[in-house]
């Protein structure tokens, strides 16, 4: 039992390095001029690539029928979902820093759980802690993604305390930060209206693997379609032996094939709270890199709502964990709104 849990704790801490590398790779490519639309269909493409023998050989038994009215709803989730998603989330990342983009989804949870309950998927009682902890905990953690935007303070470091070889800090507008705010907050708002529609269309087709290739592969050719409307220059398609491709197949074969099967290991073993918990990592060490690497500027206002946009996290999904407990019983395996806790895994 030992060694299985210290696998655990290193496979979960591994899949935080990975999605910080992820933020970090795309930053340094859209950095470097590559388009964001462009980014997303190569990404998606090396991820349909990567799970398609996977999911054809080992889902062969359990996938169902497919009509082409659950293609339509599989298409539609598609576009909704991952396709707006990540176009706007890697849109975004010209105007914001990696750091911001990792804390920003930290948001996702409190989204959710606020979507949810507008749709009345989500149970509010303010009666019992757990009720209290959700509503709370999406209170804060939504004032935390205001404050970190609106509120900049004092650099951590002194001045020029960070210069390396000469090379300035990395800094943004006002304005870039406002524009890249209000697209991250579209990206998380897509992100929880796709964890919420993932509910129906998995009773409808429960072979969750092929489920995810083929919203993969759909991904692909909208995001495609996407970029040849946005980018006419077939230049920003090329690809060399770079660090945009490297960055591509990070994202499409690491992030979405390797670091998946980690995730559902993770997940049965511990439960997605387990693996929830440790999402902060990512953030921390994708404040680190992007210091280190792309010489960004942090700010104590971004410590504090970094700070509040944890705390709201943890007090949803403690309410959302207690939740899970009581009706454990009372409800199938699939419990309904386990997709949100496993969210801030699958960017």
């Amino acid at each position: 039992m030992a060694s299985e849990r210290t696998k655990l704790y290193i496979a979960v801490i591994f899949t935080q390095f990975v999605c910080a590398g992820m933020s970090l790779l795309s930053k340094a490519a859209i950095t470097e001029g590559m388009n964001p639309h462009v980014f997303v269909a190569y990404r998606q493409a090396f991820a349909t690539l990567a799970l398609s023998p996977f999911a054809f050989f080992l889902e062969s038994k359990q996938s169902a029928p497919l009509s082409f009215l659950l293609l339509c709803k599989i298409f539609f989730v598609s576009l909704c979902g991952i396709t707006m998603t990540l176009n706007l989330f890697y849109f975004a990342l010209k105007y914001v820093s990696a750091t911001f983009a990792t804390a920003f989804t930290n948001t996702i949870p409190a989204i959710t759980f606020i979507l949810a309950a507008i749709l009345r998927i989500e149970n509010i009682s303010i009666k019992h802690r757990k009720g209290i902890a959700k509503v709370l905990g999406s209170a804060v953690g939504l004032s935390g993604a205001l404050v970190f935007t609106f509120v900049k303070g004092p650099p951590v470091y002194p001045a020029g305390q960070k210069e390396i070889s000469g090379k300035p800090e990395k800094s943004y507008s006002k304005e870039y930060w406002m524009r890249g705010s209000l697209i991250m907050l579209l990206a998380c708002l897509t992100w929880s209206l796709w964890l919420i529609m993932q509910v129906p269309i998995m009773k409808l087709y429960p072979a969750k693997l092929r489920l995810t290739t083929l919203q993969c592969f759909f991904s692909c050719i909208q995001s495609a379609l996407l970029a040849i409307a946005m980018e006419r220059n077939m230049s920003s398609w090329e690809l060399g032996w770079n660090a945009n491709l490297f960055s591509v197949a990070y994202c499409g074969v690491i992030v979405t094939g390797i670091t998946y099967w980690l995730q559902v290991w993770i997940v049965e073993k511990k439960g997605p709270v387990f693996t929830a918990m440790f999402t902060p990592l990512t953030l921390i060490i994708t404040a680190i890199f992007s210091a280190l690497l792309f010489k960004e500027t942090l700010h104590w206002g971004s410590v504090c709502g970094a700070v509040l946009l944890v705390v709201g996290l943890y007090g949803v999904l403690w309410g959302k964990n207690r939740e899970v407990k009581t009706e454990t019983n009372e409800q199938t395996p699939e419990i309904k709104g386990e997709t949100e806790l496993k969210c801030i895994t699958h960017q």
